[in-house]
């Protein structure tokens, strides 16, 4: 149930530890496949590429993974689904339910602040940076969910100016196997989907496909008689092929390819007859990995992503019910197409210190015929460079440090990291990272022209941040509990906002009807958001295992104490999992507590206790017959996923409000058959 709205800090701070000592949620940390981690999980095997997110938090960066175990055993339906239940510190609430844009806030940033990979690749939407690309994204593919904290624009550029998530898809296995899955829930929602790996001498294969689709729920707590298609419903198809192929014991070459066909619904409260967005992604690479020795390794990437949207709205006739629709646009195209090259070397010379050095290219263009974006193009050069400590000069110690030289279509600027592990004694750690970090403005904010809407500045500057992280942490002697507290700091300067009031565009010439609509300007207000966040994991026995984490927040500009509207001031998530490896069944209850988040209207929308209760079966001895069910939003909890929103009413006089809802209560039943 939702918490007082005049809930004071220190009781929100009171009622989240409660909720994380007392009802205890999420994911059994301890599982075998189904790890989120405190302390760095480290993977020693793998390209450089692979194993680089896990090397940056042995060097004091903070990451958490979600393992395909655990979507499985939850039935995750998308990616977003899954973050928002499984990882600590990042707050991201779907608009509508599954395969909706999100808002996303990790250690207090804005949605546009974290950059989306997919096995490495960048899928953020350079239009508008505002939107998260996770919309597309279904479970299925998941082999594990990467998420980096802080300021990652060292190796990974812009929009990681405050994190990085990655995506890694079905992975290799010399051992052919897979799964196939089939599942419906009590939204007229439906799945099926399926992998299958092996290996044929130098040869790996995988292949992986699903396909969702719901007639969905009611988006909206209010519609005008004039909206007559009222359930948002999304129809996903995506499927991928990956092949490797081993040139020689220490030079690997690969291909992936995934492909999404979708069409997702847009919906409004008034007018709409029809409304959606037609999806067409492809998103290609190729990998060249090389490690000749120990003391050399590097990786060559080269990469398309290709985004087609056709955007369609048909709209009913205010007052006229026996009108017919009216076409407003017909599958109006929307697109970008970004490519790249990366290129990484690691060398590790004889003494106490390891380089690594590389180089970033990207080539991005898009438009917007619907907003009315010129097509307009970005290309970015970088270099990178780190150097580390190792175990030669210090035992117990790691250290980093970098930095990147960007040019951006001829206009140069650098950025750099630095971080740090050390093991003050086998039960506790200290680690922390600074960086300075930027955010391009995308191309919303340099080429709008629509003349009723903001209009872009092509001479925008990028935002700059300055990024600090310090964490505490620790476990037990028997390993059993581990916790860990983090402070973080922020500070952006060069702040892109919209202002209403400009009246010229490009060095001072005049702009048509900015007087109405307004531009986007870089201001001299600095953004500063300061928090920390705290978290545990305690296996209780083979069986049992408890975890919580609690994340609070200030963001606020220049000047002012309120909070930066759609973060949230405070959230916390917590869990207790039954998971025996030599029983049939295991289950999980997860709570998800968002505290006050706040609309540009002032209405506080957050407040609201969301939880999840999942189970699984397996048929069989051999675990390979897996039924699972799980009931989201167990408590049926009315809450807004958006600020309340202004409409007109349908006799023209006057005006309605209305909410955003989160999906209600929802059963999902899949059975999964392994081989």
């Amino acid at each position: 149930m939702a918490l007082p709205i005049a809930t004071t800090r220190r009781t929100r701070l009171l009622a989240s530890t409660s909720i994380i000592l007392s009802l205890s949620a999420s994911a059994a940390l301890a599982q075998s496949e189904a790890v989120t981690t405190v302390a760095p999980l480290i993977i020693t095997t793998g390209s450089l590429e692979q194993t680089l997110p896990n090397e940056l938090s042995s060097y004091g960066n903070d990451i958490e993974v979600i393992e395909s175990g655990t979507v499985r055993d939850r039935t995750y339906v998308d990616t977003t689904d899954a973050l928002r239940m499984e990882t600590p510190g990042l707050y991201i609430v779907p608009f509508s339910g599954p395969f909706s844009y999100s808002n996303l806030s990790l250690q207090g940033s804005r949605t546009g602040d974290v950059l989306w990979l997919v096995d490495g690749v960048r899928i953020n939407n350079r239009l508008y940076t505002g939107t998260s690309p996770a919309d597309t994204l279904p479970s299925n593919m998941i082999e594990r969910v990467e998420v980096l904290k802080g300021g990652q624009s060292l190796f990974y550029g812009t929009n990681a100016a405050a994190g990085v998530i990655n995506i890694v898809t079905r992975g290799f296995s010399n051992q052919t196997g897979g799964e196939i899955t089939g599942g419906a829930d009590s939204n007229q929602g439906y799945h099926l989907s399926g992998y299958g790996r092996g290996a044929l001498g130098r040869n790996k294969f995988v292949v992986y496909g699903s396909y969702d689709k719901a007639d969905g729920f009611a988006p909206f707590d209010h519609f005008e008689p004039s909206a007559t298609d009222r359930s948002r419903s999304y129809d996903v198809k995506s499927g991928g092929i990956k092949y490797a192929f081993d040139l020689a014991d220490d030079l690997a070459f690969s291909l992936r390819y995934q492909h999404t066909d979708a069409i997702i619904d847009y919906l409004q409260p008034t007018t709409v007859a029809r409304g959606s967005n037609k999806r067409d992604e492809d998103i290609f690479s190729a990998n060249l990995d090389y490690a000749p020795n120990d003391t050399f390794q590097l990786f060559a990437k080269g990469y398309v992503h290709q985004w087609n949207s056709y955007y369609t709205t048909i709209e009913n006739t205010p007052g006229s019910p026996g009108a017919p629709p009216v076409v407003v646009d017909l599958n109006t195209q929307w697109w970008y197409y970004d490519s790249g090259l990366n290129v990484v070397a690691q060398v590790k010379p004889r003494g106490g210190f390891d380089l690594l050095f590389g180089y970033d290219y990207q080539r991005y263009y898009g438009q917007d015929d619907v907003l009315l974006i010129e097509r307009q193009a970005e290309t970015v050069n970088a270099g990178i460079f780190q150097v580390r400590t190792n175990e030669s000069l210090f035992k117990s110690a790691r250290f980093a440090a970098g930095a990147r030289f960007n040019d951006v279509n001829g206009s140069s600027s650098s950025i750099w990291n630095a971080s740090g592990h050390v093991d003050v004694n086998p039960q506790i750690y200290v680690e922390g990272s600074a960086s300075t970090a930027f955010l391009l403005p995308d191309a919303y904010e340099l080429h709008a022209v629509d003349p009723f809407d903001v209009w872009g500045e092509p001479d925008l500057e990028p935002e700059q941040s300055l990024n600090l992280n310090l964490s505490l942490g620790g476990q037990t002697p028997a390993g059993r509990v581990r916790w860990q507290v983090t402070g973080f700091q922020r500070r952006i300067d060069n702040l892109i906002t919209d202002d209403s009031a400009a009246t010229t565009f490009k060095n001072g010439n005049p702009l048509p009807g900015a007087a109405v609509n307004g531009v986007f300007v870089n201001v001299n207000d600095q953004v500063k958001v300061n928090g920390f966040e705290a978290q545990f994991v305690a296996g209780l026995n083979e069986d049992w295992s408890l975890n919580g984490s609690y994340t609070q927040t200030d963001a606020h500009k220049q000047g002012s104490s309120a909070q930066i509207v759609t973060i949230p001031e405070a959230y916390a998530k917590a869990g207790v999992s039954y998971d025996p490896k030599a029983g049939r069944y295991g289950g999980s209850l997860s709570m998800l507590w968002t505290g006050d988040v706040m609309d540009s209207g002032g209405h506080n929308y957050g407040n609201y206790v969301v939880g999840d209760l999942a189970g699984h079966l397996y048929l069989d001895d051999a675990h390979k017959t897996q039924l699972t069910v799980r009931v989201e939003n167990l408590f049926d909890q009315d809450y807004a996923t958006r600020g309340i929103r202004t409409g007109n009413n349908d006799s023209g006089v006057g005006t309605f409000q209305y909410r955003f809802l989160g999906e209600p209560r929802t059963v999902r039943v899949s059975l999964t058959r392994r081989y």
